[in-house]
Formats: C-alpha cells, sequence, structure tokens
C-alpha cells in the first residue's frame, strides 16, 4: 500500500504546533480580557459597599451589556483615586495636553492643582475657582486684584509689581490716584470667598486688603503659613494677629512708582506681639527705627531670617539687631543705605546667631554703618556681594574684626 504524506495528519514529534503570537494571543482571548476589566471595576464599586457584600442581581445584568465597550476604553473603568495616583506621577508639562483629553480628564487635573496665580477677579468671586480647582493651598491674587486697560497701554514693570498703563493717562496720575487696583471692600468680598471655598489655604499673596479682610481669612484658615501683603500699613497690620501659625510674612509698604504707605514702628510692634511663630520676615519699602526691630527682636524669638529690602529705616535701627537671639541670615536688598547713623558705638552688642550676611544691589558708602554692622556679626561664617556700588579696599579692612568669613562677589544677574 502506497504512502501519500501530503494526505496524513501525522505531525513529526520534534517539530511540534507553530507557537502563537503576542497579538494572536490577545485577539483570540479577547473575552478573557473582558472578564479581568470587567473585574476590576466590579472591585472598584463593590468597594464602595461594605467590604463582604455581593454584586447586586443589577451589576451582574451589565455584565453582556458592557462587555463590547470595555477593550474601546479600559481606562474608563479605572477609579478616580487610582486614575489620580497615574496622573499625578506624569511631569507637569503633560498638564495641559492631559486635561484634554476628556471632561472626567479635566476634572480631575484640576483636583491636583495645588496652586494658582488669578488674573481673573470674576473667577474668584463667581466661585467657580473652587469648582475648577477645589484643593488649593497656594493663592497668588495681586495680578487679579490689579485694573488693567490690556495690551492696549502702556506696560509697567517692577520687580515686585508689574501692570498695563493707558498710553493716554499719566503713569504718576494712573497709580496715585489708585486706579490701577481694585477697592478694599472688594477686595475683602473675594478672601471672604476665597476662605470660604479654600479652608485648607496655605499661602497667599494679597494687594490693598483692610484688616477686616485678613481677619475673616485668620478665621476660616487656620493652616495659613505664607502670607505676602501689597500695599500693607499699620492697619492692616492688626488683621494678621489672628493668624496663630503664620510662619512667613512679607510686607510690601512702598514701590517706587506705583504706590506709597506706610508701615512704622506702630506696626511692627502690632506684627511681633501678634505673630510670635515668625520664622522669616522681609520688610520692603517698610519705615521704622530701634523700637521696632527691638520689638520683633524680642516677641518673636523663632525668627531665623530677616530681609530688609529698600527700606526706610530711621538710624540707628541696626544695633536693635542684639536683641535677635536666634537669627542667622540677614539679607539686605536694593538698599540705598544701611544705616543713616554717621556714629559708632562700641557698646552696640552682638548677633551671635547671625551666620550669614547678604548684599545685593545696595549702597555701601557709609563706613560707619558697616562698621557697625559687621561688629553686630563678629560670629558670621558667609558675607555675599551681589551688585553692589561703593567697595573700595578700606571697607574690605572693617572685616578683618570678623573670625572667619568666605567673601563672594557676583557681578551678574
Amino acid at each position: 500500500m502506497a504512502f501519500s504524506p501530503e494526505k496524513s495528519n501525522f505531525r513529526s514529534p520534534l517539530k511540534g504546533p507553530p507557537s502563537p503570537s503576542w497579538n494572536d494571543l490577545l485577539l483570540k482571548n479577547k473575552k478573557a480580557l473582558n472578564h479581568v476589566l470587567f473585574a476590576m471595576h466590579l472591585q472598584s464599586r463593590s468597594n464602595k459597599q461594605t467590604p463582604s457584600s455581593s454584586p447586586s442581581p443589577q451589576l451582574r445584568k451589565s455584565l453582556d451589556f458592557t462587555l463590547p465597550s470595555l477593550v474601546s476604553d479600559p481606562i474608563s473603568l479605572l477609579s478616580d483615586e487610582i486614575l489620580l495616583s497615574i496622573l499625578s506621577k506624569l511631569p507637569d508639562s503633560q498638564r495641559n495636553s492631559n486635561s484634554l483629553v476628556s471632561k472626567r480628564w479635566l476634572n480631575l487635573q484640576g483636583r491636583l492643582v495645588r496652586s494658582i496665580k488669578l488674573l481673573d477677579w470674576d473667577f474668584l468671586v463667581s466661585g467657580r475657582l473652587f469648582v475648577r480647582f477645589p484643593n488649593l493651598i497656594h493663592v497668588d491674587l495681586v495680578n487679579g486684584s490689579l485694573i488693567s486697560p490690556g495690551n492696549a497701554g502702556v506696560f509697567c514693570s517692577n520687580r515686585l509689581l508689574s501692570s498695563h498703563v493707558d498710553c493716554n493717562a499719566d503713569a504718576k496720575d494712573w497709580f496715585l490716584k489708585e486706579r490701577f487696583v481694585l477697592p478694599s471692600d472688594e477686595i475683602d468680598n473675594g478672601l471672604r470667598i476665597l476662605a470660604g471655598g479654600c479652608p485648607n489655604l496655605r499661602r497667599l499673596l494679597v494687594v490693598n486688603a483692610s484688616e477686616l479682610g485678613l481677619l475673616g481669612v485668620a478665621e476660616e484658615c487656620p493652616t495659613l503659613q505664607v502670607l505676602e501683603l501689597h500695599r500693607c500699613n499699620d492697619q492692616v497690620l492688626r488683621g494678621i494677629a489672628a493668624c496663630q501659625n503664620l510662619q512667613i510674612l512679607r510686607l510690601i509698604g512702598n514701590i517706587d512708582g506705583f504706590y506709597k504707605s506706610s508701615v512704622t514702628d506702630i506696626g511692627l510692634t502690632i506684627l511681633a506681639q501678634g505673630c510670635k511663630r515668625l520664622v522669616k520676615l522681609e520688610l520692603s519699602g517698610c519705615e521704622g527705627s530701634y523700637e521696632g526691630i527691638k520689638a520683633i527682636a524680642q516677641c518673636c524669638q523663632m525668627l531665623e531670617e530677616l530681609i530688609l529690602r529698600d527700606h526706610r529705616m530711621e538710624g540707628g535701627w541696626l544695633s536693635a539687631l542684639s536683641y535677635c537671639e536666634n537669627l542667622n541670615t540677614l539679607r539686605f536688598m536694593s538698599c540705598k543705605s544701611i544705616d543713616h547713623c554717621g556714629w559708632f558705638d562700641e557698646d552696640v552688642g552682638s548677633c551671635p546667631t547671625l551666620e550669614r550676611l547678604h548684599f545685593e544691589k545696595c549702597q555701601l558708602r557709609n563706613k560707619e554703618s558697616l562698621r557697625t554692622l559687621f561688629l553686630l556679626c563678629q560670629e558670621v561664617r558667609e558675607v555675599t556681594f551681589h551688585n553692589c556700588w561703593g567697595l573700595d579696599n578700606e571697607m574690605f579692612s572693617l572685616s578683618t574684626s570678623l573670625s572667619f568669613v568666605l567673601v563672594l562677589f557676583s557681578t551678574g544677574e
């Protein structure tokens, strides 16, 4: 009998059946994949019930209806918690593109945003801010508080503040008549809305607020730790006394070319008595004297860093720094003078904890004030000069009283 290999079902045991590819396996096991995805969806829904409860009959009946659409959009079966965990690990550069995928992704991406710089005041007072970003903890209201004609005007810029001005208006007339910022009552209304929508607020930047507006924030937001006040005065500082957990405070009193407000020894004393947990304090364009700095040094015993920017302090204020017990960093920025006092007191005292002394864009032509400062900073370990004027060999010879100094120079930005 003849044997024909073409008609035979015999297969060599050495060769075996051909191994399927991964694509073939996925296509042939689509039903199994559907069951896995549905099980994940079932688990996420059942977790919202009691752990021991079984799926409802209605949920079981939805198996046949749900299966055909599972493979086409498997991500829709993931719970919000799982998807939020995934989105939070993506780089910030993909946030805008991720929010365009769907309305659900838009809402989830908004829940991940914790910091915002407000540009439209109506977005705050209408309540849309909290619907879009419900978990905010850092809010900057400064630019949203400015009344700007848009790109049609002249752009005035300062490192601390920037605004557009109508090209047909005088810049001085525009700012001095307060046409560039919302009235205090509107700012306070916005602060009340913000405090009600962001109870976990930790950082706030605001301009032209009043005492009542800050009191409302202090009462509704006990976790507030960082506060920056533009156009601040003595009366406004009464409102921050209720901020029990405030640690970082920045006061901007005067900005040349924009506005003028007064922070004097009265305000500094109110500040010292109300904010005793301060760790970092910046006084920008503020007035004051020996008494105000002494009150801060004695009451704010946790203060570690003090920054003075373009200050208007009266002569003799430097010696009040000797009352600081834990100050380790002292910075002077854009100051026309360190101290106007022309005398030198050998009994000025010292600040033994001070380790770092920084100067940036300062006038250092007053030798007596610089000598007094170096006498206060006998234990300093680092001195930095950045874009300063008035330095000469005699100025550097004053640093010989310091025990050890690392002098760093920088002439560029």
